[in-house]
């Protein structure tokens, strides 16, 4: 989706069919602002499955690398070829590791924080605790303080 678009404006064929009041650039409502925010459309990704997510790139990466130079050397007939492939085969199992631990990452953190659709979630059962934790302090605050409870007709009578 394009800027104009989410801002309702018709996409033309050409900026001859656009008429001149719509091809003025709208002003920033505060005078040297870059750009201005808009919402997002996905929600931001938790703190461990975004780090998570950061290595298994840079693994990733570091393993085509290192097999595009174990190709190049098997080409050229080096001896780096041999150890570069054994290498290779071996960060490639480290970056389908490192993928699986951001797919982990996320279910444990969705059922731990996140969703609560599913009915066998942990934090399900972790909010009802804290909602029972919390009414069981209000009732001791309510027995320890006696004077704040309405009602009991003695500091009328006093």
């Amino acid at each position: 989706m394009d800027t104009d678009e989410r801002r309702g404006a018709v996409r033309a064929a050409s900026y001859a069919d656009v008429p001149r009041q719509q091809l003025r650039v709208e002003e920033p409502a505060v005078r040297g602002q870059l750009w201005v925010e808009e919402p997002a459309v996905r929600r931001r990704m938790a703190d461990p499955v975004r780090t998570a997510a950061v290595r298994a790139v840079i693994i990733a990466a570091l393993t085509m690398i290192q097999a595009m130079v174990a190709f190049l050397g098997t080409l050229t007939g080096s001896w780096l070829a041999f150890p570069m492939v054994l290498s290779s085969v071996g960060s490639t199992v480290v970056a389908t590791w490192a993928v699986l631990d951001v797919w982990v990452t996320r279910q444990v953190w969705n059922q731990r924080n996140g969703v609560v659709s599913v009915p066998s979630s942990t934090a399900r059962q972790l909010r009802r605790e804290r909602r029972r934790a919390r009414r069981a302090a209000r009732v001791a605050d309510r027995q320890a303080d006696p004077i704040r409870r309405r009602g009991s007709g003695r500091l009328s009578e006093a």
